[in-house]
């Protein structure tokens, strides 16, 4: 007999989760304000969003992410040259 679908996703972190909340630690700070988070029981990837609410970390959204990571930090340090040269 083979086993259903929904028994192959079972998992005892994901029921703990869904029980207790998830345990959400920072994996990567994309600027001041929108930083990517990792639950630390069951792995679940998540970032905020535009307006502020956390959603998922799809492929789109990790994308968006990185380009403006790397615009955020083209803009500091240009920020902090011009601060040393004046």
């Amino acid at each position: 007999m083979k086993p259903n679908s929904s028994a192959q996703n079972f998992s005892l972190s994901s029921v703990y989760c869904s029980t207790f909340g998830h345990n959400y630690l920072i994996s990567n700070k994309i600027t001041n304000y929108i930083n990517e988070y990792k639950c630390k029981t069951c792995g679940r990837e998540v970032t905020n969003s535009a307006s502020g609410n956390i959603e998922l970390l799809t492929f789109k959204t990790r994308k968006l992410n990185a380009c403006l990571s790397d615009f955020f930090k083209k803009k500091l340090q240009h920020n902090t040259a011009q601060l040393i040269e004046s």
